[in-house]
């Protein structure tokens, strides 16, 4: 798969969720090669696990996600910054370098050719100077700009980012921006679980707004609209309430026994 051979993606009718328990419902749309969209919705609707879905990472639950013969683990995912050890003793050098594991695999090391993909990366998204320093030590811009060099690194035709945004400086949003429009530039897909409504209407011409349910795929300004946030809102409301009876009658049905 080149740059420019980003697949097709369709969804037909997908639920996804854990332990048997769904946490998105009968989804179904189409992501065509070069797009750019941003995944919206309340807290708790599903986006992470949208995401999660489209890397393969879980499996569907019910329906099927087509990847237009590409693996699902062809997909680069950026998981958020929380499930991230910054305990690991491990410099920023070799922390983005392990982008290229997928492309050289675990144990043919690192080529001449490896070395300046991960020098090459490491200007180009400001993090020179700083090689040889620990993630324990980096600032939360600095270890959002070193997840997205080891994207670079990667360099897969398709992007998944979970909230790449959260806690992070403006200047450093602004230059994230800024790679991910040359990404599209060059053909990849980029697909995005973000909260930051203003960035969505700027940088995002397409918005999947998710509460558990799909309310609304399709061009931003349409996703977004008052209309369509209070129905998320709503809906992600009522199935909270339905959460909470479940979970009282488990434990009625427990006392029962």
């Amino acid at each position: 798969m080149t740059l420019h051979d980003a697949p097709k993606i369709i969804l037909e009718n997908v639920t996804l969720g854990y332990d048997r328990r769904p946490a998105v419902h009968h989804v179904s749309g189409e992501i065509a090669p070069g797009d750019l969209l941003a995944v919206c919705g309340p807290n708790g609707g599903g986006k992470s696990t949208f995401l999660k879905g489209l890397a393969g990472l879980i499996a569907p639950m019910g329906g099927r996600i087509l990847r237009g013969g590409a693996k699902a683990g062809a997909f680069a995912h950026l998981p958020q910054a929380t499930e991230i050890d910054r305990t690991f003793p491990i410099c920023i050098q070799d922390f983005i370098a392990l982008g290229g594991l997928r492309r050289k695999g675990l144990f043919s090391g690192f080529s001449g050719d490896e070395d300046a993909r991960v020098g090459q990366a490491i200007d180009a998204i400001g993090l020179s100077g700083l090689e040889a320093r620990g993630l324990e030590t980096l600032s939360g811009g600095q270890m959002q700009r070193a997840l997205f060099a080891r994207l670079v690194v990667e360099d897969c035709a398709v992007i998944l980012l979970d909230e790449p945004f959260g806690a992070i400086d403006a200047a450093t949003t602004l230059d994230l921006l800024a790679l991910i429009a040359a990404w599209r530039a060059e053909g990849r897909t980029v697909i995005a679980a973000l909260h930051e409504f203003d960035i969505v209407r700027q940088a995002f011409p397409k918005t999947l707004l998710l509460a558990r349910e799909a309310i609304f795929w399709g061009d931003t300004a349409q996703a977004l609209s008052p209309e369509n946030l209070k129905k998320a809102k709503d809906m992600a409301a009522a199935y909270d309430a339905r959460a909470r009876l479940c979970e009282r009658d488990e434990a009625e049905h427990a006392d029962a026994v």
